[in-house]
């Protein structure tokens, strides 16, 4: 069951589990790395559950792919400042709550968030949240990216075009200077981009 009241932030179990903010633009090739930084330590990570006015598609389970809400219950837990992050698409809200972070590091792990750019300034920002570390991982060029994303064959030209549009802006933002990240990860090979992944994740125990 969805986690309907705010949660008092965990600041010692934060502190020892410091969680970890992965972004970068669709086709950047954060969930086949977090997939094989996962396989490689199964017991020391896992992803916060997020919240989401949508129904489920498919098999999707309340309490595993996401917590299904109704938009009062949602935007409730937002005015008593329930969430590190949360955001609108389309018609559907969107959001990480803090018990759902909280509940990863009281385990003894290592919660990774993969958020959007808004979603990385709003935890940056947060008032009473402790600053999680950010990393960003980016694609060589634009071009590299829309080979990347044409080649997936799924998408309609108006997503692929979305998709590098938005991609611009978070690729500018990662390198603007006002960015939160700690660290940039290119990713023109991915055994060389998931060892700098790892090492900036796992550190001396890499």
């Amino acid at each position: 069951m969805a986690p309907l009241d705010p949660a008092p932030v965990d600041n010692k179990a934060l502190q020892s589990n410091r969680p970890i903010v992965i972004s970068g633009p669709s086709g950047a090739g954060k969930s086949t790395i977090l997939k094989r930084l996962f396989d490689e330590y199964p017991d020391k990570f896992g992803f916060s559950i997020s919240h989401t006015t949508r129904n489920p598609r498919g098999t999707e389970k309340d309490g595993v792919e996401y917590y299904f809400v109704t938009k009062e219950q949602f935007l409730n837990l937002v005015d008593k400042k329930g969430f590190i992050e949360h955001a609108q698409f389309g018609s559907n809200h969107y959001g990480t709550s803090i018990q759902a972070v909280n509940d990863i590091a009281e385990k003894g792990r290592i919660c990774v968030l993969d958020i959007e750019m808004e979603g990385v300034k709003q935890v940056a920002n947060h008032p009473t949240f402790p600053r999680p570390r950010f990393l960003f991982l980016s694609p060589p060029s634009a071009e590299v990216l829309e080979k990347r994303l044409r080649s997936r064959a799924t998408d309609k030209e108006e997503d692929i075009q979305k998709r590098l549009n938005q991609a611009k802006v978070e690729m500018e933002f990662a390198n603007s200077g006002n960015a939160p990240h700690d660290k940039i990860v290119v990713n023109d090979d991915l055994d060389k981009a998931y060892r700098e992944v790892k090492e900036f994740i796992v550190g001396n125990d890499a």
